[in-house]
């Protein structure tokens, strides 16, 4: 059962040519940040494009207990009347967050040199994940946090009354902690400075600017360093959220697995923090065409063609690569499933704390499905069947994890025998239009 209502088992079935514009929904990150950055603005922000899933709209609720005035306007369009960085007054209620870690640990980070107290929890699965590597660094601000065992939700954070400023090196390669410290920043005098020896998303640090931040990037002997002067005044923007990379993944890898497909994904952001996945594919000998590149909401973009390629080949992914992919590698394994040969996927162990144990999900489930499966704490390898070869014909466990749900459905599509998920619920938290895009494609997904 998800956090958000009934488990709802879907299937899908081998299909016919997938062919059609899949115009998926907004970025989540950019969403999840959007609404937090207008809230510590002055004044009025304008977003279009943004993601309507239940963890975006369960920020959007926790912003307005913040005080911010957060307005639906239209399909995608919202407006945030922000408070100020040091503005946020002090939650009436526990906040639930849903299924979101992104929204728990960036919504943690800026309200943590604030001197408020707020307590926040979360869905079965969000309960679960460690929420320590983000209240440690936060701690250092003057920040407290008081959670179950294991730094576990529920947790109550209370925010600091007089913050300093932090020199902070990440112990791993996480966007979000590093967002939650550069937010905590934001009301701490002086300079906050983290340090990233891989680089990740940076979607914080490009709104930052956009926002009005003073922010400079240096790449040192020690990795990527991110300086933050604290206490500007923070203003509005016209924020256009391009399409979601993680979210495009689904109807890309699903044309590339089933013959005969040709679809169009337009829009979808090429932002080199986020591109992994694409690079991933195309080296496999994927037939994905970049058209029309440019910028939209400070933002590269392009335009994906995508075709069946029953050629590709396992590859060993670069690790360095794991962070500019993570969310990705569930869909990946699925295409590595109809690939020939060996996919290899090493330093994925961040894999392991995500909405579920992604690696023993996937891996379970591809065993199921009749893939053979080599695993360790840090890599996952899939022996792949070649095109049109899974046997498929199992049920698989989601573990209320959205992507999980998506990527067995995505299987199902062009393995020999039906692909059942016990719960498709969750795909609601990431893409709520998933189900109607992919039929509108010709995929055979049903309920039930």
């Amino acid at each position: 059962m998800s956090g958000h209502g009934e488990a709802q088992p879907m299937k899908s079935r081998k299909s016919g040519p997938l062919r059609g514009v899949a115009e998926v929904p907004g970025d989540k990150s950019i969403s999840h940040r959007s609404l937090i950055f207008g809230a510590m603005a002055v004044g009025e922000t304008r977003i279009t494009g943004l993601l309507e899933g239940q963890d975006v709209l369960d920020t959007a609720k926790a912003m307005r207990a913040f005080g911010a005035v957060v307005t639906r306007v239209g399909e995608g369009a919202w407006t945030v009347n922000g408070v100020g960085v040091g503005g946020f007054r002090e939650p009436a209620d526990v906040l639930d967050v849903g299924n979101s870690g992104t929204g728990a640990r960036l919504i943690m980070g800026t309200m943590a040199t604030t001197p408020i107290t707020a307590t926040f929890t979360g869905d079965a699965s969000l309960r679960k994940r460690p929420m320590g590597r983000v209240t440690d660094p936060l701690s250092l601000f003057g920040a407290r946090a008081y959670g179950r065992q294991g730094g576990r939700l529920p947790m109550t954070i209370v925010g600091a009354a007089n913050p300093v400023p932090v020199r902070y090196a990440l112990p791993v390669a996480s966007a979000q902690v590093k967002s939650a410290v550069l937010l905590a920043g934001l009301n701490a005098p002086g300079e906050t400075v983290v340090i990233e020896r891989e680089p990740t998303r940076d979607h914080s640090e490009r709104m930052l600017v956009g926002f009005g931040a003073q922010l400079s990037v240096e790449k040192t002997g020690e990795g990527h360093v991110i300086t933050l002067t604290g206490q500007p005044e923070l203003r509005p923007q016209a924020v256009a959220v391009p399409r979601d990379p993680s979210s495009a993944a689904f109807p890309v890898c699903a044309a590339l697995i089933v013959e005969g497909s040709d679809i169009l994904v337009p829009g979808v952001s090429q932002n080199l923090t986020r591109n992994g996945l694409y690079l991933t594919l195309v080296e496999m000998g994927a037939e994905i065409e970049f058209l029309q590149p440019r910028e939209e909401g400070g933002e590269p973009v392009a335009d994906l063609r995508v075709r069946f390629s029953g050629a590709m080949q396992g590859i060993e992914v670069p690790p360095e690569r794991a962070p500019s992919m993570i969310d990705e590698y569930p869909v990946l394994s699925v295409v590595a499933a109809f690939a020939s040969g060996k996919t290899v996927m090493r330093g994925v162990k961040e894999l392991r704390v995500k909405e579920s144990d992604r690696i023993d999900a996937m891996a379970r489930g591809l065993e199921a499905c009749g893939v053979r499966i080599e695993e360790d704490e840090d890599t996952l390898i899939v022996h792949g069947c070649g095109a049109g070869g899974v046997p498929g014909g199992a049920t698989c466990a989601t573990h209320i994890d959205h992507r999980i749900a998506m990527s067995f459905l995505v299987c199902g599509l062009a393995a020999k025998a039906p692909v059942g998920v016990d719960d498709g619920s969750p795909i609601q938290t990431s893409f709520p239009v998933f189900e109607r895009l992919m039929r509108g494609l010709g995929a055979e997904i049903e309920r039930g």
